[in-house]
């Protein structure tokens, strides 16, 4: 079982910039045996895939509404997944949730991902 704990969301305006954080741990845990993926789900709204990282962090996927904004990237000794948010938009606001899988490809879904944080919210302001 992994347990996994995201941080760094607050309030920011339009144009500015956060760092999320996403803390891995779980007894006989192995954290570079996980892929790793951010979502997000605003009020109303499904949860929408943002981006995904593969088991060495070689390789990655966005989706389209953060491609070139977001960037996602992990620290396999420090069990830790990031996700630095550029250029935010008033849209952008949602609760962002982390998630560990085991399969990597380009347009994953929330039940391809096994575990998932508390989310941490991230509110845009105009």
């Amino acid at each position: 079982q992994v347990q996994l704990v995201e941080s760094g969301g607050g309030l920011v305006q339009a144009g500015g910039s956060l760092r999320l954080s996403c803390a891995a741990s779980g007894h006989t845990f192995t954290f570079g045996t996980y892929v790793m993926g951010w979502f997000r789900q605003a009020p109303g709204k499904e949860r929408e895939f943002l981006a995904t990282i593969s088991w060495s962090g070689a390789s990655t996927y966005y989706a389209d509404s953060v491609k070139g904004r977001f960037t996602i990237s992990r620290d396999n000794v420090k069990n830790t997944v990031y996700l630095q948010m550029n250029s935010l938009k008033p849209e952008d606001t949602a609760v962002y949730y982390c998630a560990a899988g085991r399969v990597f490809g380009p347009r994953p879904s929330a039940p391809d991902f096994g575990s998932w944080g508390q989310g941490t919210q991230v509110t845009v302001s105009s």
